[in-house]
């Protein structure tokens, strides 16, 4: 029952990135638009997301529960040395939230819809980064965990792990690959004006992506960062890494050619190739501390907590996934068997 809960895990964190990413990114490509672009993306987001929007997070929810039930040490740990940043992150899904709901439905159409805006698109490019700066922390080989012999200071055990340079390239590069995320599913739901806006953001998204990951590995390479290390020399995250590189190609011709339906087929596998990059070769010590990793499938919870969570999660998933499918089919979103 153990491989229905990593598949639930894998699962759901693969979607969040999917759906959720999109959703922040949508908010980065209005925050970094000139203002008749911003009015465009703004109309946009609401015929798109508004429907569907709250129900992206239902799978980080979904994650952090396995994580709580299934692997109780691993997110003590986790939640305790970067309780920080998650705190910020889950500030900043707040404050997105309601900025979109009252950029929009605020019967006075006064100066307080600056503030809606400036706050929807400020909090969907500083929440990704959270969330990629949390990833960082995790493999920083940083998190100290106290014992009897030694008590970390506040900095070392709490702020360190997270708030370096590293942390905030993977940040930096998560926001990016929402934003490529969020251009190219807009590419199929653009009018013939927005269409060309959103074909050229996905372009400079591709870029930024692509550069950003670079530097990514590259300072953590030279900065001999172990994580890093590891997956360079893991032949199965350069054949992924390589199979990422060759996707860009058809990914850049389906774009160039406003073909909607490979467009987000191409997206989607590099989403997948590039989470899989760095999970594939540390799995499972997907915790990488000071002294040591943390292994996932160690001190999990007993066999008859783990059975009922996977019965559970079966039902849950048959119930969920048709009525994900029917209301993001019953709003338009699903167009893949549709002629256009």
């Amino acid at each position: 029952m153990i491989s229905v809960v990593l598949f639930f895990l894998a699962f759901s964190l693969l979607l969040y990135v999917l759906l959720g990413g999109a959703d922040f990114g949508a908010g980065i490509i209005e925050l970094f638009s000139s203002k008749t672009n911003q009015t465009i993306t703004k109309k946009t987001i609401y015929r798109v997301m508004g429907p569907v929007w709250e129900a992206n997070h239902i799978w980080v929810i979904i994650l952090i529960v396995i994580l709580w039930i299934a692997f109780p040490q691993y997110y003590k740990v986790m939640v305790t040395a970067l309780h920080i940043p998650i705190t910020l992150m889950l500030i900043g899904i707040t404050l997105r939230g309601v900025a979109f709901v009252f950029r929009h439905y605020d019967a006075y159409q006064d100066s307080s819809q600056h503030i809606y805006n400036a706050l929807f698109r400020i909090s969907s490019l500083v929440t990704p980064i959270f969330l990629g700066m949390i990833f960082g922390g995790m493999i920083s080989n940083k998190i100290v965990l106290p014992s009897e012999s030694y008590i970390p200071s506040f900095a070392e055990g709490y702020v360190t792990p997270w708030f370096n340079l590293f942390s905030f390239l993977v940040g930096l590069f998560f926001a990016s690959l929402c934003a490529f995320l969020s251009a190219v599913l807009l590419i199929g739901e653009a009018d013939e004006e927005g269409y060309p806006v959103y074909v050229r953001k996905a372009k400079i998204a591709t870029i930024v992506v692509v550069v950003l990951g670079l530097i990514t590995i590259g300072y953590g390479y030279f900065a001999d960062h172990d994580f890093i290390s590891r997956v360079i020399k893991s032949p199965i995250s350069i054949s992924l890494i390589i199979l990422s590189a060759i996707g860009l190609f058809p990914l850049w011709r389906a774009i160039r050619k406003g073909n909607r339906i490979s467009s987000r087929i191409y997206a989607g596998i590099q989403v997948i190739l590039i989470i899989a990059v760095p999970l594939i070769p540390h799995f499972p010590n997907l915790l990488l501390l000071k002294n040591g990793k943390m292994n996932l499938l160690e001190n999990t919870a007993p066999e008859s907590v783990i059975h009922v969570l996977g019965i559970s999660l079966i039902i849950g998933g048959l119930i969920i996934i048709p009525g994900l499918f029917h209301l993001l089919k019953s709003f338009k979103m699903i167009k893949v068997l549709e002629k256009y």
